[in-house]
């Protein structure tokens, strides 16, 4: 009998842990804790917990949030950015819904593989992976995401892969916002080396 009320002591102490970070847990941490891998095991065996990646795992419960997926690649990822057709779309520029996450990492990078989200990787030069990244942190988690006139330049540097008419989408709907900043715009679109592709359809819009 304290046999199984022991392992129940470590089962929920070890749910705690996952409830005291968004959800998610790191074997290492765990481990630290004095949760053994056996209890790791039945925890996933019942369901209660997932494997995202080897060494991180979360709650199966987790209630499903806006940007779920970002926030789980950058727990297994913290060097992925959500970039292009995924950016375009988490700005609302776009009527294009991906079915996986784009995400840059830098040229060096090992990737992880992941067991879910579907992601794809694109990897930057170091000068275009680190220019424009911002952190939007949520009560689920955080995750980084380029900034919305970086995001553009880089669809119209992808616009082979992607298609120009995304890119276009893109500029189209942002331009059409009052808040827009065509100055930096510009300035991603120079150094992105962009500048002189994407000139004439930005004068062409506003002229309109």
């Amino acid at each position: 009998m304290n046999t199984l009320n022991n392992k129940n002591n470590y089962m929920k102490k070890a749910i705690n842990i996952f409830k005291e970070n968004y959800g998610y847990a790191y074997l290492k941490d765990l481990k630290a804790a004095g949760i053994h891998t056996s209890t790791i095991r039945k925890l996933i065996q019942q369901g209660k917990i997932v494997k995202i990646k080897p060494g991180l795992y979360k709650l199966s419960d987790l209630p499903q949030v806006e940007n779920q997926g970002m926030i789980d690649i950058y727990m297994a990822m913290p060097k992925a950015v959500v970039c292009l057709t995924s950016a375009l779309a988490y700005y609302e520029l776009t009527t294009f819904l991906p079915g996986i996450i784009t995400i840059s990492l830098p040229r060096d990078e090992k990737p992880v593989k992941l067991s879910y989200p579907p992601q794809q990787i694109f990897y930057f030069s170091h000068k275009n992976y680190i220019m424009g990244v911002q952190k939007i942190k949520t009560e689920s988690g955080d995750f980084n995401i380029y900034e919305k006139e970086k995001t553009i330049a880089d669809c119209f540097r992808y616009r082979n892969k992607m298609g120009l008419d995304i890119a276009l989408e893109g500029l189209n709907n942002y331009l059409s916002k009052p808040e827009y900043d065509i100055n930096k715009l510009a300035e991603y679109a120079r150094n992105g080396r962009m500048y002189k592709i994407m000139k004439p359809y930005m004068e062409a819009f506003l002229q309109k």
